[in-house]
C-alpha cells in the first residue's frame, strides 16, 4: 500500500499524537548494541562515529548508557509516502518559528517527530495549528 503524497491532504490530516513516554538519543559501539535488547531500542542508525540509538529514557538509565537530552514523540497519522515532497518542510518551518527542534524519523508509514520534552506540549499544538489551517484550504 503507498502513502499520500498530497501535501495539502498530508498536512490537513496528520492527526499528530504525542507520547507520553520520554526518549533519549545515545551513541553506542557495534559491541554495547549487541548487548542491548533490540526490544527496546525505538530506531538506530550507524554513523563513522558509532551506533545512534533512540531509546526510553529509564531503559538508557537501567542500561548505563550516557545520553543527551529528554524527548517525547510526537506521530503523525497519516500514511505518508517516502515520496511525498514537502512535508518535513511544512512541520519542521512550523516548528522553527516556534523555536522548537525537530529531531524527524520517517517509518514506512509515519513520520516521528522527537521535541526536546520542555516543548512537546506546545510542539503538539502547532502541529494541530498546521493541520486545522490546511483543513479549510
Amino acid at each position: 500500500m503507498t502513502g499520500e503524497t498530497n501535501l495539502t491532504v498530508l498536512l490537513a490530516s496528520m492527526e499528530p499524537d504525542l507520547s507520553s513516554e520520554l526518549y533519549v538519543y545515545a551513541v553506542v559501539s557495534e559491541s554495547q548494541l549487541e548487548q542491548l535488547g533490540l526490544a527496546n531500542i525505538l530506531g538506530l542508525f550507524r554513523e563513522k562515529e558509532g551506533v545512534t540509538v533512540i531509546t526510553t529514557q529509564s531503559y538508557a538509565q537501567a542500561q548505563g548508557i550516557k545520553y543527551q537530552g529528554d524527548y517525547r514523540c510526537i506521530t503523525l497519522n497519516v500514511h505518508s509516502s517516502l515520496e511525498a515532497v514537502g512535508l518535513t518542510a511544512a512541520f519542521a518551518t512550523a516548528l522553527g518559528q516556534n523555536n522548537i527542534s525537530a529531531n524527524v524519523v520517517a517509518g514506512y508509514y509515519h513520520d516521528h517527530i522527537f521535541v526536546q520534552n520542555n516543548y512537546a506540549d506546545e510542539a503538539l499544538q502547532c502541529l494541530l495549528n498546521l493541520s486545522r489551517d490546511n483543513q479549510k484550504k
